[in-house]
């Protein structure tokens, strides 16, 4: 069952501990920092290119304050690194904030409104649950009622809603939010220890990947 994954207290006294400039220089370690998913994933991305997903959910409060921490840490990957946002299904809510992420991207505003969507829901109380409240909500980027309307209904976005349910059971994530590094590598707030940890865990398992790509 996904869910909000619920911080260890333990875990971040003892993270914090080592200073985020050196634990993103450490020898991250195994069942420490870090799980192995039990089977690694296909990659989306292109030969040479290192994939960094974020699952996540807009109603799930700690995905909402990771957001700024990985939005600064984003701006610093290299050109190798390609980041690929999946939102999370769990029926209910869930899938239709799925829909709310893909129809966006359908309609060409998923960047310019993927931060205003955790806004709206945590800092305005819009639950953006409802065809009428995403319409209205999207009429705030130029998108017409019947353009929302059409998007949130259509086949493509449907599909694309599938396949992130499917790629979610692939990785069998537990629980929001997640980075997953190369199909293989998944951190969590629990393992990292903080939200804010989770870039500088991520950070150490990319230049592992590109260590390994060289050997």
């Amino acid at each position: 069952m996904f869910k909000p994954f619920r911080l260890l207290q333990s875990a971040v006294i003892a993270v914090a501990g080592l200073g985020l400039a050196s634990l993103a220089s450490a020898n991250v370690v195994e069942g420490q920092h870090y799980e192995r998913l039990p089977e690694p994933v296909e990659t989306r991305v292109e030969e040479g290119q290192i994939e960094v997903v974020e699952a996540f959910w807009y109603g799930c409060p700690h995905c909402y304050n990771l957001q700024s921490s990985v939005k600064a840490w984003y701006e610093t990957l290299g050109d190798d690194v390609s980041v690929e946002h999946l939102p999370a299904t769990m029926g209910g809510d869930w899938n239709t904030h799925a829909v709310v992420f893909y129809a966006a991207e359908e309609l060409g505003i998923r960047e310019e409104a993927h931060a205003d969507i955790f806004n709206a829901i945590h800092q305005e109380g819009r639950r953006l649950t409802d065809a009428d409240s995403i319409a209205a909500f999207f009429s705030e980027y130029g998108v017409s009622e019947e353009e929302a309307r059409k998007a949130l209904d259509s086949f493509g976005v449907k599909s694309q809603v599938n396949q992130a349910h499917a790629r979610m059971r692939s990785m069998r994530l537990m629980g929001v939010p997640a980075l997953i590094i190369d199909g293989r590598y998944l951190v969590t707030p629990s393992s990292a220890g903080s939200l804010e940890n989770m870039p500088q865990v991520a950070d150490a398992l990319i230049e592992r990947v590109r260590q390994e790509r060289e050997d």
